[in-house]
C-alpha cells in the first residue's frame, strides 16, 4: 500500500512546502484548509488532493500520517478522527524537525528577515554545487514561484519560525539569527520570553555547529553573553567585514540596509562552509527578491502620473519602518503612498504606540480594516484601523491619513490622492500579512 500523508491546514506557507517535499518523495499527499487560496489551487494542479473545509470524512484508514499546522486546534475534526483511528499525528514543526535530524541543516531564525536570508543562503549553496533541499516561508522566482526546492544532497536550508516556539523541534548544524524583537506577543507576552525561546533554540545546535548572529540588533545583543563564545557576530559597522560589506553593497540588487545585513549573514555562512567568494557574490547578484517582499507588481494608469505599485508582507512596526525607509531612500523624489492592512488585533493593541510612529517616511497613508486571524482574534481588543488612523494623524510630521472601511473604494481614493499631488511620480506600497495581496491585482486591471 502506498504511504499516504494528509496535511491539515495545507494552505499555510510552511505546511504547503512540506507537502511538496512529501510529494517529491513519492508519497500520496492530500490536505485540507478552511478556504481556497492561491496556494491550495497550485497544490491541486501539482497533483495534491486538496479539500476545502475540515471534515472527519477526509481521514480514512488509508492515511498513514497526519501533519497539521500549529494554527489548527487539537479538537479539529480531522485530528480527532486521526487519533480515533490511531494514525500518527505530528505538528508541522515536529515533522520538519525530523528532517533536520537527518540532514545537514542551515536554519535561519529571527523576528524579521528570515525569508530573504533563507533565500540568499539557498542561492549560495546552489551556486556552490551543494544542491540543498529548501523549505522557505515565501514563494521564490528561482524555484518556479514555489516555497520548496528538492535537492540531491544531505543539505537542508529552512526558515526557522519562532511562532509558538516552533523552532524548538529543529536540530541545525548552522544557525543564523537576524534579530530578536517583540513579536508573537499573544504567545510570548514580552521580549524576555522571546529571547529565552531563541536561547532554547540555540541549545539544539548539533555538536561542532556554527551560529551567525546580528550584533546590530539590540534584542539579540542583550543576550550576547548567553550565546556560545564561538558565535560569529556580524554588523554593518563591523570593521572585520568592511571590505565584504562594500562588495555586497555593489552586488545586491534588492533595496534596503536591512537586506544588506541579511546578505552579510548569508555570506558569513558561506565563509564558514569554505564557499568561494565568487560563488557567494554571483548568487547574491542573481537574487531578484521574493514574493511580497518589496515586490514590484506593475503600474497604475493615471493620466500625467507615473505610478508604480509594490506589494510587501511587513506587518510589524519594525518591519514597516525599515521597509518604508528603504522605499524613501530608493525613490527620493517620488510621492510614497502606503496602503496598510493591520494583521491580528492583538498585535495592533499591544504594539499600538509603535505602529502609530511607523509611517513617517510616507506622504500618504490609507488604512484598511484589520485582518482578523482565525483562532487568535476571537477576543475584542478595543482597537481597530480607524483608531490607528486617528493616532497616526496626531503624530508630528504625519502623512495624509485616510481610513478606508470599504476597500472597493481604494482605486478611486488612490487616484484622487495621486492627482492632487504636484509630484508626477508616485510609489504605492500595498502592505500587510493578511488578504491585502488579493486587492493589488484589482488596482492594476
Amino acid at each position: 500500500m502506498d504511504s499516504r500523508v494528509h496535511f491539515v491546514g495545507i494552505g499555510g506557507i510552511g505546511v504547503s512546502a512540506l507537502a511538496r517535499y512529501f510529494l517529491a518523495q513519492n508519497w500520496a499527499v492530500s490536505g485540507s484548509d478552511a478556504a481556497s487560496s492561491l496556494i491550495t489551487q497550485e497544490l491541486r494542479r501539482e497533483g495534491i488532493k486538496t479539500l476545502i473545509g475540515h471534515d472527519k470524512a477526509n481521514i480514512g484508514p488509508e492515511v498513514s500520517l497526519v501533519i497539521h499546522s500549529q494554527a489548527i486546534p487539537l479538537q479539529n475534526p480531522e485530528l480527532v478522527e486521526a487519533r480515533r483511528l490511531a494514525i500518527p499525528v505530528a505538528s508541522y514543526p515536529e515533522a520538519l524537525g525530523a528532517l533536520t535530524a537527518e540532514h545537514r541543516t542551515v536554519a535561519i531564525a529571527g523576528s524579521h528577515g528570515k525569508s530573504t536570508t533563507t533565500a540568499l543562503v539557498a542561492k549560495i549553496l546552489i551556486e556552490a554545487g551543494l544542491d540543498p533541499t529548501v523549505i522557505v516561508g515565501t514563494r521564490l522566482r528561482d524555484f518556479g514561484d514555489k516555497n520548496f526546492r528538492l535537492g540531491g544532497s544531505k543539505w537542508l536550508v529552512i526558515e526557522a519560525d519562532e511562532y509558538r516556539e516552533a523552532f524548538r523541534h529543529y536540530q541545525p548544524d548552522i544557525i543564523i539569527i537576524t534579530n530578536v524583537d517583540r513579536e508573537h506577543l499573544d504567545h510570548y507576552r514580552n521580549l524576555q520570553n522571546v529571547q529565552k525561546a531563541f536561547l532554547r533554540f540555540v541549545d539544539n545546535l548539533k555538536d561542532g555547529g556554527v551560529i551567525v548572529a546580528n550584533n546590530d540588533d539590540p534584542g539579540l545583543r542583550a543576550i550576547k553573553s548567553d550565546l556560545p563564545a564561538e558565535t560569529i557576530w556580524y554588523g554593518l559597522q563591523s570593521r572585520a567585514y568592511l571590505k565584504l560589506i562594500a562588495r555586497l553593497e555593489k552586488t545586491l540588487k534588492i533595496m534596503g540596509r536591512f537586506n544588506l545585513s541579511n546578505a552579510l549573514a548569508a555570506a558569513l555562512v558561506a565563509k564558514a562552509l569554505d564557499i568561494d567568494d565568487h560563488d557567494t557574490l554571483k548568487a547574491i547578484n542573481d537574487y531578484r527578491g521574493a514574493w511580497r517582499r518589496m515586490e514590484y507588481k506593475g503600474a497604475m494608469r493615471i493620466s500625467g502620473h507615473n505610478v508604480k505599485v509594490f506589494d510587501d508582507y511587513a506587518h510589524h512596526p519594525t518591519e514597516i519602518k525599515a521597509t518604508l525607509t528603504a522605499f524613501r531612500e530608493h525613490f527620493r523624489k517620488a510621492q510614497i503612498i502606503c496602503v496598510f492592512q493591520p494583521h491580528q488585533l492583538h498585535r495592533l493593541k499591544i504594539l499600538f504606540n509603535d505602529f502609530k510612529e511607523s509611517f513617517d517616511k510616507v506622504d500618504a497613508l490609507i488604512l484598511l480594516d484589520a485582518y482578523k486571524v482565525s483562532g487568535r482574534d476571537e477576543v475584542s481588543h478595543n482597537v481597530n484601523a480607524a483608531k490607528l488612523a486617528r493616532a497616526v494623524a496626531k503624530v508630528k510630521k504625519h502623512p495624509e491619513v485616510i481610513y478606508l472601511p470599504h476597500r472597493e473604494d481604494l482605486k478611486g481614493i488612490l487616484k484622487s490622492v495621486i492627482k492632487s499631488s504636484k509630484i508626477k511620480s508616485s510609489i504605492v506600497v500595498m502592505m500587510g500579512a493578511g488578504d491585502i495581496a488579493e486587492v493589488t491585482p484589482k488596482l492594476l486591471k
